[in-house]
């Protein structure tokens, strides 16, 4: 259950929410008690019983709810106050530099005295998990803003602790037994992540962490003389160009690239409407696009970065991946917790202090977070930023902002009860984006390999077969398929191994044969005489079509894909072994659909690329799989069926990486709208289960900061005096859209 409050006027009441959270505490008290509750399903009463599981929430808003500031050296709500952030001399931002004491006791980095903070090393263990009895036994005697009306200014704020008032949660008999009371939520952490990593690798101007006063205090708290400001004769200052980013020139490349690439329908937004090739900026990219360019797009992107650069952003890209699956495993997410410090580690031999913000430091809880809360999908804030973005653009009367987005909420939410229980009466089509549920059951009367769901779209063609090596190869991947034909199949392997180990090439070659007078030399039945009709084979003449949907997938031929702004005509085939070492890539040239008498069957022409070694190579650190695409399948096997594969879109390298030219990167994408439920949803790009993490981190050795090739940019010391910005303009840790008239809104959630 969700549950939704409006506040009022033009403030934000803060740490003053509690007041607008009354009656809701008061309503989850008594259902704690439990009430009465009338059941018309039964006509009986029973009693309902409710908890609150947790809260959902940006940054800005755990530290309203759960009364722990969220800005400054003490934001962190798990270390609380034994953190070691610090605030910067020059840069006067708070900077979580320095990862090292969440290290093993005996790993190397603790006693890098050049690689980190200067002359330190680190002997120290990470901060203690504070419990939520120990946190309700410290709040106890603290004052709630119910009683007094506003927050009462608590002594030792600032310098002992962050707390800023007792939140009225603890009011809940239960709060504090939960283990995890108010969660850290991920998609803002990954997108202010990305957003430091993307600006400073493309050294964007006014946004990047790399700026000069992150210089100047570099020379502050770390040994990197190759990095720091040099007077010059002119009376400037040399800014070193760094090897983490890039130039004018590959910046432009880069949006280049992004112009250029499609994507299918519905993984992501348009991405090239957000460069500009001309300036080498990307502008306007929402937090659904900075997901998908960090789990998918940045290892390519920035392929071009020396090798000790480049692997640490792949590895946190692997991370946020793997910690945004469907499915999660304990062992997994206990490695990922461990990894998670090495790779903050790896960045910070890399990056300079400024760059690690309170964002970059909460990734080392996102793990732990995970093992007690569960998948992200069900925690994370991207369907109430939806939420959000549809009441806003739902108002009518900008006058009364609150009472449009009831009346529209109200008004939707008749709609989908009548709807829902009212579905034979409904006379608007309820197909779905990308499947039809036009067939639930299977029909026992009917082979397996003629009940798979799907349906094709556009104009029909007729294509005829009188190619008997293409008739041929379509007629045994139908029979191969066919579940009540795997017996003979078995049977026919079983003979021809006694005269060959491999009796996979004669399978092409010789079962249509064999397997059709086997079952026409069987006792007939119902079974053999289907089997009968299918051994026959297919009619001649063939429907073709553009553009099938199976599976949650929208499938395009590559002749109908060309010339538009999306790419869905890539296809992958999972082999049989572990570790994809046989796993099929290719594109779609056709797409049949076959006659058996009255019964159809649709299968895929498809164009393979070379799965061998050479030419098909897995990524050992991204888990992404390198395809060479001008390089084909010599074996004429061109016919799946539609129901096996999977969509993927090839990512090409960019031009920044001559030597990949030809090679693409094969990202496969995920069904819409099957899981968990028969109706549609929009959902966020994941992946369905969390991959093998690596037990250990290869740590390459950093030679060298700057990049010896290009001087640098020439600065005014001016630029040294400019007064900083305000510790408490963080990076947008909160809406991504303006808010209205106005109105400061940060999101929660309240989950039972």
């Amino acid at each position: 259950m969700y549950l939704a409050c409006v506040v009022p006027g033009p403030d934000n009441p803060k740490a003053g929410i509690d007041v607008f959270l009354e009656p809701l505490i008061d309503d989850l008290r008594r259902l704690w008690i439990g009430e009465l509750t009338y059941d018309i399903s039964t006509k009986r009463n029973f009693l309902m019983r409710a908890s609150l599981m947790w809260t959902i929430n940006d940054f800005p808003a755990y530290g309203m709810l759960s009364g722990w500031g969220t800005h400054g050296k003490m934001a962190c709500p798990h270390c609380m106050e034994n953190r070691k952030a610090f605030t910067l001399e020059n840069g006067g931002k708070s900077s979580w530099f320095d990862h090292r004491c969440f290290l093993p006791r005996d790993h190397p980095f603790r006693k890098s005295k050049n690689g980190f903070q200067k002359d330190q090393r680190v002997v120290v263990g990470p901060p203690p998990k504070i419990t939520s009895e120990e946190v309700c036994t410290r709040v106890s005697d603290y004052p709630k803003v119910t009683d007094f009306g506003t927050t009462v200014p608590i002594p030792g704020y600032g310098v002992d602790h962050h707390l800023t008032k007792k939140s009225i949660f603890w009011d809940l008999p239960y709060w504090k037994d939960n283990l995890l009371r108010h969660n850290l939520d991920v998609m803002h952490v990954e997108k202010n992540f990305f957003d430091n990593i993307f600006n400073i690798v493309m050294d964007v101007k006014g946004k990047t962490k790399d700026n000069e006063k992150a210089r100047k205090d570099l020379e502050v708290y770390c040994k990197r003389r190759d990095l720091e400001l040099q007077p010059q004769p002119n009376g400037k200052l040399l800014k070193p160009k760094a090897i983490y980013t890039l130039t004018s020139e590959e910046a432009k490349a880069i949006c280049q690239w992004l112009k250029d690439l499609r994507m299918p329908d519905g993984h992501c937004s348009n991405l090239g409407r957000c460069a500009d090739v001309k300036t080498g900026r990307v502008i306007g990219m929402k937090s659904h696009d900075n997901h998908v360019f960090m789990e998918h797009l940045l290892p390519s992107a920035f392929s071009s970065l020396p090798s000790h650069v480049l692997n640490p952003l792949t590895e946190i890209s692997q991370f946020f991946k793997n910690i945004c699956a469907s499915t999660l495993r304990v062992d997994e997410l206990e490695k990922l917790d461990k990894l998670i410090s090495i790779i903050l580690c790896q960045l910070e031999q890399i990056f300079t202090p400024g760059f690690f913000d309170s964002m970059e430091h909460l990734a080392v809880h996102l793990a732990y977070e995970a093992k007690l809360g569960g998948p992200v999908q069900y925690r994370w804030m991207y369907p109430f930023e939806r939420f959000m973005r549809d009441s806003k653009r739902s108002i009518q009367n900008r006058a009364r902002i609150e009472g449009s987005i009831c009346a529209v909420y109200v008004h939707k939410e008749t709609s989908y009860f009548l709807g829902h229980y009212f579905i034979d009466r409904v006379l608007v089509p309820t197909t779905t984006r990308n499947e039809v549920y036009v067939q639930t059951e299977r029909d026992p009367l009917t082979l397996s390999v003629f009940n798979l769901l799907g349906r094709h779209a556009g104009k029909a063609r007729q294509h005829w077969m009188v190619d008997a090596k293409e008739y041929r190869s379509a007629h045994v991947h139908v029979l191969i398929n066919c579940m009540e034909v795997r017996p003979y199949l078995e049977e026919f392997n079983t003979f021809y191994e006694e005269f060959d180990d491999d009796s996979s090439g004669y399978i092409h070659e010789y079962f249509p044969g064999w397997f059709k007078q086997k079952v026409f030399d069987a006792e007939p039945t119902d079974e053999i005489l289907r089997l009968r009709g299918l051994a026959q084979g297919p009619l001649q003449c063939a429907t073709e079509y553009h553009t099938y949907f199976v599976n949650g997938y929208k499938f395009h031929t590559q002749s109908w894909s060309e010339g538009k702004k999306t790419y869905n005509s890539g296809v992958y085939v999972k082999g049989v072994t572990e570790g994809d070492t046989d796993d099929f890539y290719g594109v779609i040239k056709h797409v049949y659909e076959l006659f058996y008498n009255q019964d159809k069957v649709v299968l895929f022409y498809c164009d393979w690329f070379d799965p061998s070694p050479r030419w098909t190579k897995m990524n050992k650190i991204s888990h992404n799989v390198d395809i060479r695409v001008d390089k084909k399948y010599n074996v004429y096997d061109p016919f799946i069926m539609a129901h096996n594969v999977r969509q993927v879109y090839n990512v090409p390298y960019p031009p920044t990486q001559p030597h990949k030219r030809g090679w693409s990167v094969a990202i496969k994408t995920k069904p819409r709208g099957r899981i968990e439920t028969e109706e549609p949803t929009d959902e966020v790009e994941q992946i369905d289960e969390i991959s093998n993490v690596n037990e250990l981190i290869e740590v390459e050795a950093v030679t060298g900061w700057r990049d010896a090739q290009v001087e640098g940019d020439h600065v005014d010391p001016a630029v040294l005096l400019t007064p900083n910005e305000d510790e408490n303009d963080e990076d947008d840790v909160g809406l991504e859209e303006p808010n209205i008239e106005g109105d400061q809104v940060h999101e929660s959630v309240f989950e039972l």
